[in-house]
C-alpha cells in the first residue's frame, strides 16, 4: 500500500467528462527499483480514448469562451494544489518512476512553475492591428484556440511533460485528452485529481492510459482532434506524425537527442565538471538533453577526466526513497541491457573504464552502475545513439572546427552544451551547431521561462515561455472593408 498524507491522490481509473471511469481490465505498475507491483491501474482503449474526446469536443465552447482572466484563476488554483501536494506526488514518483526523492520533488516545483507561468500567459495572448492596405481596409489578426488538444507524455519525467502540454493549451482556451505512459501513470492521475479539485470544468482535461496503440490510433485519427503533441522515442513519433496527417492536425514533437558535451582547452574545468555531472546524470541519465557524447579538447583532456572521474566514482545507484541515493533505477531491463551493450561496444572498440559508482539497491531492481570511459571512437554506439542512461565516454579533439564536425554528425538536433572562457568562441561554435537548444558554460537548459525544443530529426514547435502558446492558437485575419461616411 502506498502511504500518502492525501490518499485521494492515489487513483487508478480514467478521468473522463469530470468522472472516474474504470474497467474490466487491469495493467500493473511496477517500482523499477525493486521490481515490486504498487498498483493496478484500469486498462482503457479505443472506446474509451473516443469518449474521451467526446467529452473534450463538448466542453471545447463554453472553456474558450471564458475569459482570459477566469482561465488564468482555474490554472492559478491547480498551480496552488500541485504545490501543496508536492510531497505525496513526489513520493508518489519515486515509487513509479524510480529517480530519488530530491529530484521527484525538484520535478513537481518544475511541473508547477509550467502552470503558474501559463496562468500568467493566458492574459497576453493578444492579437494585433495590421495598416490596411487602403483607406477603407481594417486589417485585424485574433488567436483563437485551435480546439481539441492530444497530446501522449513519456516516463522520464511523468508531471512535468504533462504540464508543459497541459497548461498553454488550457490558457488558450483548448481542451486536452492525455495519454500518460503506461509505466508512470500514478503521476498524470494525482495530477487531474487536483485539476478536478481547482474546480477545472469536467471534460477540458481528461486522462485514458491502457492500450497505447489503440488509445493513439483514435488521437491520431479523430477529425475532432486539431492539434496533437507527443514527447518520446524518433521512430515513435515519426509513425504517429503520419497518422496525424489524415486529418491535417497540428502536431509538435519533442524527440531523441544525441547531446554533444564540448569542453575547450579554456574551459573552467570544474565548472565544465559540474555541468557534465548535471547534464549526463541527472534522473539516471535518462534524459532526453542529457549529455551523450563529451568532446574535450585534447590540452586539458586527462585532467578533465580525471576530474571527472573522481565525481562518477561518488554516484550510488539505489532506491530513490533511500537517503543514501543519489541515482534511481533505470525505467526497466531493456534500459539496462541498452546501457551495457553500448559499454562493451566502445570498450571492444578500444575505449577504457576509468571510474564506477556503486549500486546499493535491492535485487530486482534496473539498476546500471554509473561508468566513464575514455578513449572513446567516434564510430561507437555510445557515440552515434543515445544511450539513456548513467553511462559517459570522452571523445578527443583538436581543433574547433573538428568538435564542431563531430558534433553536428548527428541525425538528432535537440540540445548542446560548450564550455569556454573565450566569448568571441562561445559565440561562434553556439551559432555553428545544428540544435534547437545550446547551453553555453552551463549544464541546466530547461526552464518554464525559456523555449524548449529541437531541430532536425528532433522535432519541431516549442514548449515553455511565451512561444509556448503558439501551438495551441490559430491566427484568424479579419479583412473589413470600412465605407466612407
Amino acid at each position: 500500500m502506498i502511504d500518502l498524507a492525501n490518499p485521494e491522490l492515489l487513483r487508478t481509473e480514467a478521468y473522463i467528462g469530470g468522472a472516474w471511469q474504470g474497467s474490466e481490465e487491469s495493467y500493473s505498475v511496477q517500482n523499477p527499483a525493486s521490481g515490486e507491483t504498487i498498483a493496478h491501474v484500469a486498462r482503457h482503449g479505443s472506446q474509451s480514448a473516443s469518449l474521451a474526446v467526446d467529452a473534450a469536443s463538448a466542453a471545447l465552447p463554453a472553456w474558450a469562451a471564458l475569459g482570459a482572466g477566469d482561465r488564468a484563476q482555474f490554472l492559478r488554483r491547480w498551480h496552488d494544489l500541485i504545490v501543496a501536494n508536492t510531497e505525496d506526488l513526489a513520493r508518489l514518483m519515486t515509487l513509479e518512476q524510480g529517480k530519488p526523492l530530491a529530484e521527484s520533488r525538484g520535478e513537481i516545483a518544475y511541473a508547477a512553475s509550467f502552470i503558474s507561468w501559463f496562468a500568467e500567459e493566458a492574459r497576453r495572448i493578444n492579437g494585433t492591428v495590421i495598416p490596411g492596405n487602403s483607406a477603407s481596409r481594417r486589417l485585424t489578426v485574433i488567436r483563437q484556440p485551435v480546439g481539441v488538444v492530444a497530446a501522449i507524455t513519456p516516463w522520464n519525467f511523468p508531471a512535468a511533460m504533462i504540464t508543459r502540454k497541459v497548461g498553454p493549451a488550457l490558457a488558450a482556451g483548448c481542451t486536452v485528452v492525455l495519454k500518460p505512459s503506461e509505466l508512470t501513470p500514478l503521476s498524470a492521475i494525482a495530477l487531474a485529481v487536483l485539476a478536478d479539485a481547482a474546480g477545472i470544468a469536467a471534460g477540458v482535461f481528461n486522462i485514458v492510459s491502457g492500450d497505447a496503440p489503440a488509445i493513439g490510433d483514435v488521437l491520431t485519427t479523430d477529425p475532432r482532434v486539431r492539434k496533437f503533441s507527443f514527447t518520446g522515442s524518433t521512430p515513435v513519433g515519426k509513425m504517429l506524425a503520419a497518422k496525424c496527417m489524415g486529418t491535417v492536425k497540428r502536431v509538435s514533437l519533442e524527440l531523441g537527442g544525441n547531446a554533444p558535451f564540448i569542453v575547450f582547452d579554456d574551459a573552467d574545468i570544474d565548472a565544465a565538471v559540474s555541468g557534465a555531472m548535471a547534464s549526463k546524470f541527472r534522473n539516471s541519465g535518462q534524459t532526453c538533453v542529457c549529455a551523450n557524447r563529451i568532446l574535450v579538447q585534447h590540452g586539458i583532456y586527462d585532467r578533465f577526466a580525471a576530474a571527472l572521474a573522481s565525481e562518477v566514482a561518488k554516484l550510488s545507484a539505489g532506491d530513490g526513497l533511500a537517503d543514501e541515493t543519489n541515482q534511481g533505477p533505470l525505467i526497466n531491463a531493456d534500459a539496462v541491457r541498452k546501457v551495457t551493450a553500448h559499454r562493451d561496444d566502445a570498450v571492444a572498440r578500444g575505449a577504457r573504464i576509468i571510474a564506477r559508482g556503486q549500486v546499493t539497491g535491492p535485487a530486482g531492481g534496473h539498476f546500471a552502475r554509473a561508468a566513464l570511459l575514455v578513449d572513446v571512437p567516434e564510430d561507437a554506439l555510445l557515440a552515434r545513439e543515445e544511450t539513456f542512461g548513467p553511462l559517459a565516454g570522452l571523445i578527443r579533439f583538436d581543433e574547433e572546427a573538428d568538435a564542431i564536425r563531430i558534433a553536428n554528425a548527428t541525425t538528432a538536433g535537440l540540445a548542446a552544451y560548450v564550455f569556454t572562457n573565450d566569448h568571441d568562441r562561445g559565440v561562434r561554435v553556439s551559432e555553428g551547431l545544428a540544435y534547437g537548444i545550446v547551453g553555453l558554460n552551463t549544464g541546466a537548459v530547461s526552464t518554464e521561462v525559456a523555449p524548449f525544443g529541437g531541430i532536425k530529426e528532433s522535432g519541431f514547435g516549442r514548449e515553455g515561455s511565451q512561444f509556448g502558446v503558439d501551438d495551441y492558437v490559430s491566427l484568424k485575419l479579419i479583412a473589413a472593408e470600412i465605407k466612407a461616411k
